[in-house]
């Protein structure tokens, strides 16, 4: 398959100067995740009657690109800026968003030998995809020195991919999305936003401002250094809306009860066949990892909150208990350790990180870790000339184990981007249970 060609870089900054400056205090939610890798999602269109040129060359698709961006930067000035830190003398240190205006990076690439179907078509999701991504390889503490958003078009040969990162420190994937559906309103010509973002970080009563967090335990280069994670790939599955219907039924039928969600369901039928095809010892511990949203559980913030508002719960079962009884335990599992995250757990959270930092690393074998949503606007997106055909995610945050959820072309479906080592994705190939639920 052909390489990607990058025809230019550039720095886009906010239109109106003056939508920049100021500081964003970060809160415990974001200094989480200041060692996880940027966040990168993107989506793959039709090629517009248009063709890609740079402005000096008579063009026009990417000048559009450049200046609707540029006005997006207005709402969101943050992404134009920097993370900044300030050293206190009792050897700790505290980080902060710098709106400064220094800029969003730009990319233009090109790869003419690839394909909507080449992307699209194969079993596994091909490793070019990964070069549709800027700023691959950085971590969240990176954003001091990097810009904090980065944007890749690539033209393809008969389509365009729109590849975006983002410091997962200053955006969870609700808000990610919410950049990328505004982005997508303002290209396409809309003056009044549907969704008007909010980055007031909330902080309990009495806690100081800024957080000040112990220097040594941000020495994150030094601990991550050393780790070369194994070979995975990508696979992504589809969910019709009727298999994910009849397997949410099955799960509250053999607990006898109503409460469990469909993507409950899902989640544990996954997490069977991934166990299952690991062929992990009975006994063997086995955990998912999942993440609960504040914005429905805090009043302090509102819809439009545009930052991290996430806490992890894990749900642990031994591999035969997983096996024996179905997926209705599993879901069930997961539906109380969700339903107890109350308004009071997420606020104790906030509280007690200070005195104590831990920060979100994720790597763990026999764990299951689940990322994103089938509920945000992804094919919504239209930028002006048509919906998108797929939605891939780029190669950061991937290991043995990640799954992304992602909404399907039709409605009501999921899809589900599986990284797991080439072998459990053969197994899974090869099991017919697990098959017999993905629409090929």
């Amino acid at each position: 398959m052909a390489d990607v060609r990058v025809i230019s870089n550039s720095t886009v900054k906010t239109a109106n100067h003056r939508a920049s400056g100021g500081r964003i205090e970060l809160n415990p939610w974001d200094l989480r995740a200041l060692p996880l890798g940027y966040t990168q999602m993107g989506l793959l269109f039709s090629k517009p009657k248009e063709p890609m040129r740079e402005k000096e060359t008579g063009n026009t698709l990417i000048h559009h690109f450049k200046t609707s961006l540029s006005h997006t930067l207005d709402h969101f000035p943050l992404l134009a800026g920097r993370l900044a830190t300030t050293q206190h003398e009792d050897d700790t240190v505290s980080i902060f968003v710098d709106c400064n205006n220094s800029g969003a990076l730009f990319r233009h690439a090109a790869a003419h030998g690839v394909t909507i179907s080449d992307i699209i078509k194969p079993v596994y999701v091909p490793p070019i995809v990964h070069s549709f991504f800027s700023l691959n390889g950085l971590r969240g503490y990176e954003g001091i020195t990097n810009p904090l958003l980065g944007i890749q078009i690539t033209d393809l040969a008969d389509g365009i991919f729109i590849g975006c990162t983002i410091n997962h420190v200053v955006a969870d994937g609700t808000s990610l999305w919410h950049f990328f559906n505004t982005w997508s309103e303002i290209s396409k010509g809309s003056i009044q936003l549907s969704k008007p973002p909010d980055f007031q970080r909330w902080f309990p009563d009495g806690m100081d401002i800024p957080i000040r967090i112990p220097q040594s335990c941000v020495n994150f280069k030094q601990s991550n250094e050393d780790f070369i994670p194994p070979p995975v790939q990508d696979r992504v599955f589809h969910f019709s809306k009727e298999t994910v219907a009849k397997l949410k039924a099955k799960a509250n039928a053999e607990i006898g009860t109503d409460k469990i969600s469909s993507l409950q369901a899902l989640l544990s039928h996954i997490w069977r066949c991934v166990i299952r095809n690991r062929r992990v010892d009975p006994n063997q511990q086995t955990s998912y990892r999942l993440v609960v949203g504040a914005r429905q559980r805090l009043q302090e913030l509102p819809d439009n909150f545009f930052g991290n508002a996430l806490m992890p719960v894990i749900v642990t079962m031994k591999a035969k208990e997983l096996m024996e009884q179905g997926i209705g335990n599993p879901a069930w599992q997961m539906n109380r350790k969700i339903a107890a995250m109350t308004e009071e757990s997420f606020k104790n959270m906030l509280e007690s990180w200070p005195a104590n930092p831990s920060f979100t690393i994720l790597s763990n074998r026999n764990t299951l870790f689940t990322a994103s949503s089938p509920r945000f606007i992804m094919y919504g997106n239209d930028f002006g000339w048509g919906k998108p055909i797929a939605v891939r995610g780029g190669s950061s945050v991937k290991f043995d184990g990640m799954l992304r959820l992602l909404s399907g072309a039709k409605e009501g479906s999921i899809d589900l981007e599986a990284c797991f080592s080439p072998q459990t994705l053969e197994a899974m190939a090869n099991d017919q249970e697990f098959m017999d639920t993905v629409t090929v």
